[in-house]
């Protein structure tokens, strides 16, 4: 097994940096040479999956009478590495074989072309304000981040993208409503039309997904992607989402209502459209609460909640972070190192936390280097990127970000945790590796708790010009407002993930069934809100269509509930307890995939998981 790992080790090595600048400077210069490398490790990969030799000497490896004396990570590595041969086509003859692998390297082509598209389609669309006067209701801070961004692209004016920090404020406080309707109606049709029409490419990666699938002798995509995870069966899942919908539908409709009267009523609307909702929730979240997003942000500096953040992550696990060293891509990206408490250095990680152009939206955390124990004896310490998608800094103002960011960071920031916090040596099950994909979001969901809790905003919500810490008459209303439409949201999230489950599953592609027919008939069944017919949101959906979440999407809701759970375990003990922060670290956080996870959540829970905090923490009775 030490060659296989010193060869993927290796490749890792070269096509991490490679794959992580297409993502944050991607540039027409390197899609083409990017395409050729996804190409040949996709080759590359299929080639050692279907190489029958190699195949047949691990089986003998995990056969042989020296099994017993291997350690509990070699003994989980060995039983996920001939899982994933097997799911990989090495059982599969002659044709069979051919045309898995013809298979891999299309669907590899085609997840790539549909990320590019969405990029694309994101990059191309430019909203410039000249006339002053549409930017009524837009809080100061937003106005003068678009006028920096007009400024850096050599134009006069605002200028307003599809960048979630762009878009957001503007479809929640532009008053102008034909303006919002343009760049909503932009943004829901992302991808589709033209060159960077994704409805093809959406057809032809289910039809080679159900294909391939169908070649290893399962019923279905979902089928397929279930063999990897903690759920066992599609209908565990789709239990399980329509469980949580039907609890949450009543609360939904009830907000859906109170949204709909207070936009009829108090901003003399006609009638709600979908470009109305995030202003009319904006609206009335204010007119409830008595607070915004744009009046918090004064009080989370970037360089206070970083530094907060990592004041709570030393007290909890005994560690220090501190400013290191490293070669980086942009002038805004930082690298810090991890010590214990001894002083020995455990980890390390890049930090890229603002939006700009030619980077790819949203957050995400990913592997630059896997902590391993090496041939030779010698320990490889793990690194991760930390990427998100912020506004950058205004002039000599500090970056000011909006709780929900700080939410995002902290979220990034607990996947990190699970990577460099590891204490397993063998590779392929060494932090997140041979994690379930429906919980490997636990770590992250599970960080997002704190920013709630009165003790660990103190550590970094302090105004930025004077100092004053965040006053409770706004952490409270922070708080009363937390769970603020999350029955719509649930619901939201729910037809996502039911949406991709049943896409996988039940969907035959190249039926008289389109994609969008799918889709509408999930929102019958659990939307309480109907978006109009010309939202292509499907050609967007990056984490299912090129992300890893295909017939994945539940993860979310799945782990929330394991990381509700376990965090109930905190708000029962202290919440920066640092005995029960040591347990979750011995429990979890080390372990990364080398043992079954629900064991794991048993052996810090003391017990099997239950839905009561999930529901409990999003206000739902």
């Amino acid at each position: 097994m030490t060659p296989l790992d010193m060869l993927d080790e290796r490749l890792q090595r070269c096509w991490s940096p490679v794959t992580h600048i297409n993502a944050v400077m991607n540039s027409k210069e390197l899609r083409p040479i990017y395409q050729q490398g996804v190409q040949k490790v996709a080759a590359y990969q299929t080639e050692v999956a279907q190489n029958e030799a190699l195949y047949s000497a691990i089986k003998s490896v995990g056969r042989s009478a020296d099994f017993d004396t291997y350690s509990d990570e070699q003994k989980q590595m060995l039983e996920h590495t001939l899982r994933d041969f097997r799911l990989a086509g090495a059982e599969l003859k002659g044709d069979a074989r051919a045309r898995y692998k013809e298979i891999q390297m299309r669907l590899s082509e085609l997840t790539t072309t549909f990320e590019q598209h969405v990029l694309d389609a994101t990059r191309g669309f430019e909203l410039l304000i000249i006339d002053e006067a549409d930017l009524a209701g837009l809080p100061e801070s937003v106005c003068e981040a678009a006028n920096q961004r007009a400024t850096e692209a050599g134009k006069s004016g605002w200028l307003f993208t599809l960048d979630i920090p762009s878009y957001l404020p503007f479809m929640q406080y532009a008053e102008n409503r034909e303006l919002r309707q343009q760049i909503y109606t932009a943004y829901v049709t992302r991808a589709t039309g033209g060159e960077l029409d994704n409805a093809t490419v959406i057809d032809e990666i289910l039809q080679l997904r159900k294909e391939a699938a169908s070649l290893l002798g399962f019923d279905d995509y979902a089928s397929y992607s279930l063999a990897t995870k903690m759920a066992e069966t599609t209908a565990e899942v789709t239990q399980f989402l329509r469980e949580l919908a039907a609890k949450s539908r009543k609360m939904a409709e009830a907000e859906v209502k109170e949204l709909t009267t207070f936009a009829i009523k108090e901003l003399g609307l006609d009638m709600l459209n979908a470009w109305d909702i995030p202003f009319a929730s904006e609206h009335l979240r204010r007119h409830t609460y008595d607070i915004s997003q744009e009046e918090l942000k004064p009080y989370f500096p970037a360089k206070q909640v970083l530094n907060g953040m990592f004041e709570l992550v030393e007290r909890l696990y005994g560690i220090e972070i501190r400013e290191g060293k490293a070669p980086k891509w942009h002038k805004d990206v930082h690298f810090f190192d991890i010590f214990d408490k001894n002083g020995a250095k455990i980890a390390g990680f890049y930090l890229d936390p603002y939006a700009r152009a030619d980077k790819r939206g949203g957050a995400w955390m990913d592997e630059c280097v896997i902590r391993w124990r090496k041939p030779d004896g010698s320990l490889q310490l793990p690194v991760a990127y930390l990427v998100c998608n912020f506004d950058a800094p205004i002039g000599e103002k500090p970056a000011l970000w909006t709780h929900n960011e700080v939410i995002t960071l902290f979220h990034e920031f607990g996947h990190g945790l699970h990577h460099m916090m590891t204490r397993v040596n063998t590779r392929g099950v060494s932090g997140i590796n041979g994690v379930p994909w429906d919980a490997v979001e636990l770590p992250s969901q599970f960080m997002e708790n704190f920013c709630w809790e009165r003790e660990v905003v103190n550590y970094f919500a302090r105004h930025f010009e004077t100092g004053e810490l965040l006053p409770d008459t706004l952490f409270d209303k922070m708080l009363a407002a937390k769970n603020f439409q999350a029955g719509m949201q649930m619901l939201r999230q729910i037809e996502f993930a039911l949406f991709d489950m049943v896409l996988h599953s039940e969907h035959q592609p190249a039926s008289e069934e389109s994609v969008q027919d799918v889709l509408d008939r999930i929102r019958d069944e659990v939307a309480v809100i109907i978006p109009p017919e010309f939202n292509r949101f499907q050609n967007s959906f990056s984490h299912i269509f090129a992300g890893g979440y295909g017939a994945g999407y539940y993860s979310y809701k799945w782990a929330e509930l394991l990381s509700a759970d376990a965090y109930a375990a905190f708000e029962e003990e202290g919440v920066t307890n640092p005995e029960t922060a040591s347990r979750f670290l011995d429990t979890i956080l080390s372990v990364g995939g080398s043992r079954d996870l629900m064991k794991s959540f048993e052996a810090f829970r003391g017990r099997k998981p239950t839905v009561d905090a999930l529901l409990r923490h999003s206000g739902i009775q």
